[in-house]
């Protein structure tokens, strides 16, 4: 017995040594972690405490008083809150399907092999995502002025009057809209087209032995190999609608008669120009709060069905 036991230690005591080295060769490691942690505690953790901590306060006279869920309550007295959520909503609903299906498109049409030049189509659909928004959205407001602009000459030269783009409330989103689609559908493609080219060749070529025709392999082939990808653009795609804020800033700073404002420029107005830090907070936790629902809508919607 007495045997069997030194051998029992005997045995134990390389895989505690194992385990021993194991834990001094993680200590390097945290200390290579701790700057990671440390800056995603300062500019991260820290501001959204802070800024939900804040929502209970309000301010006056350089002086913050404690007033519970009051700023929250004020969010549904405030008529502007459910006019940038409305227009929020507006571009949502028109803009990101509008974007996903021509990123689709463009993507499966540059994943052809009969397609020359593929690679030249590919950097040139994807050179407006590398554009700066402050940039793309100047070149716009340029394009899209009433007087002179580049977009009004165009439609003179085919004969149609020029178009107030800017300072119409209709026009104004459409236009919107458009620079949205222009700068982002080039980027999602890239996203798309790589998951395209995940999609094992036996699956077209066993569709084409059955007889499927091309509309056939798309429906019941890409889509459905492409439905993650498609869930992250989509979801990707809509908070940064509702986080919506440079291109409207620049184009409209919001206007006219409100008709771009969204929350996020809503926002950056009471925070920044009225210095309403309080309701500023609570104005961001809404939007987080409604980002979060539709993005847990949009993934239980679009998650593969058992």
């Amino acid at each position: 017995m007495a045997t069997t036991a030194t051998a029992a230690r005997a045995a134990a005591k390389p895989a505690t040594r194992r385990r021993a080295l194991g834990r001094r060769l993680q200590r390097p490691g945290a200390w290579f972690v701790l700057p990671a942690v440390a800056l995603l505690i300062v500019f991260f953790t820290y501001p959204l405490l802070s800024s939900l901590w804040q929502s209970f306060f309000a301010t006056s006279g350089g002086v913050s008083t404690w007033v519970g869920l009051e700023q929250y309550a004020r969010l549904f007295k405030d008529p502007l809150v459910g006019k940038s959520l409305l227009n929020a909503g507006i571009i949502l609903v028109i803009q990101v399907p509008l974007m996903i299906g021509l990123a689709l498109g463009l993507a499966y049409l540059l994943n052809q092999s009969w397609l020359r030049f593929r690679s030249g189509f590919r950097l040139f659909t994807f050179l407006p995502a590398v554009t700066t928004l402050v940039a793309y959205a100047v070149v716009f407001r340029v394009m899209l002025a009433t007087d002179g602009g580049a977009v009004n000459q165009l439609l003179a030269f085919v004969g149609v009057a020029p178009i107030d783009w800017l300072n119409n409330e209709w026009w104004a989103r459409i236009a919107l809209i458009g620079a949205i689609t222009w700068r982002w559908t080039g980027y999602n493609m890239v996203i798309i087209l790589a998951g395209l080219q995940s999609i094992p060749a036996e699956l077209y070529e066993a569709a084409r032995i059955d007889g499927a025709g091309r509309w056939q392999i798309f429906t019941k082939i890409v889509i459905p190999q492409l439905r993650p990808v498609l869930i992250f653009t989509t979801v990707t795609s809509t908070i940064g609608a509702l986080q919506l804020f440079d291109e409207n800033f620049i184009l409209t700073e919001g206007g006219p008669n409100d008709a771009t404002l969204t929350p996020v420029l809503y926002l950056y107005k009471v925070g920044f120009r009225q210095f309403d830090f309080g309701y500023a907070s609570a104005i961001a936790w809404l939007l987080v709060v409604i980002t979060a629902i539709i993005a847990i809508v949009q993934f239980r919607l679009m998650r593969e069905k058992p």
